[in-house]
């Protein structure tokens, strides 16, 4: 008698719980110009660093950075331990905090943005990565078309690239050689192709190499090759805002205290007070956040927002 066994699902309790998000567009921001991750990415990095961007490096786009919350979620240390290694982690060209002001006129306010590089940047490369947009230029004018002459019939349609690639293929290969029914059907399949950037040579370079000695169904064959050899996704550049759309203001704050500033004013992402050399004897302990100096503070995003 056949014995049927059942895998019991994994209780509750075995499940990590989700790591807390911050609002859309928020939170964990990671930048472009990485390398490919590696086991040694933080290897020059003390323990403690170490261990804290390891845990950053793994947490989701747009996770909760507040130094509270990653305290709770990080068992060895706790939240000045965690605070002083966003410090170091920012020194060594991983992280920079910044403020972002959204909306306008009277309802402008500012958010909180931690961008995360697993590759460590110099100051330049963060100055040039956290400019402020500049406005947008007025939109051009729109371009005059002569109006169309009169046509007794429609002409047909321009064939597409990828319809053109695959019928010349049969021209490198003959054994490749498609019928126009074959082009239109597997064209959607290499207009995946020019998606991601690749041009009618590269196609035809990647599906001709290697060739069997005998191919009884080109198309069969180039539909197998068309879906495995697919060149991979490139990353996009960003949508540009549109026309209109007021300039997006960006301000660095010190990984350390806090205090506002200009990226180009802050560099390793602290304020010149905080890169002060210091004994310990002579700093007084740092105060929370919940009692800087909230004149002063003010005072400075009020300048910040006044500049062009």
């Amino acid at each position: 008698m056949a014995v049927e066994h059942f895998s019991a699902a994994l209780p509750a309790s075995a499940v990590s719980p989700p790591y807390p998000m911050a609002h859309p567009g928020y939170g964990k921001r990671t930048v472009p110009d990485e390398h490919p991750s590696r086991a040694a990415d933080f290897d020059l990095l003390p323990f403690r660093e170490q261990y804290v961007a390891a845990f950053i490096e793994r947490l989701p786009e747009g996770a909760t950075m507040s130094v509270k919350c990653l305290a709770k979620q990080i068992p060895l240390y706790g939240q000045q331990a965690v605070s002083s290694a966003l410090t170091a982690l920012s020194v060594a060209g991983h992280l920079r905090r910044v403020r972002c002001a959204v909306g306008g006129g009277d309802q402008v306010r500012w958010v909180f943005q931690t961008y995360w590089s697993r590759t460590s940047h110099d100051n330049e490369w963060w100055t040039n990565h956290l400019a402020p947009e500049p406005a947008n230029a007025p939109a051009p004018e729109p371009v005059r078309k002569p109006a169309p002459a009169p046509r007794t019939e429609s002409p047909a349609p321009a064939p597409s690239p990828a319809y053109l690639a695959l019928a010349g293929l049969g021209r490198a290969d003959a054994r490749l050689a498609l019928s126009a029914a074959d082009c239109t059907a597997l064209a959607p399949l290499a207009e995946r192709w020019f998606a991601r950037g690749v041009d009618a040579d590269y196609l035809t370079r990647a599906v001709t190499a290697g060739l069997p000695a005998r191919v009884d169904s080109p198309v069969g064959f180039l539909r197998h090759r068309l879906n495995d050899k697919i060149p991979p996704a490139l990353p996009t550049a960003p949508t540009p805002p549109p026309a209109g759309a007021p300039a997006r203001r960006v301000m660095m704050e010190c990984t350390e205290c806090g205090a506002p500033g200009r990226p180009e004013a802050l560099p390793d992402g602290l304020c010149q007070p905080c890169r002060q050399p210091t004994t310990p004897t002579a700093v007084p302990a740092a105060a929370p956040p919940a009692e800087r100096d909230v004149t002063q503070l003010v005072a400075g995003l009020r300048d910040l927002l006044k500049a062009p």
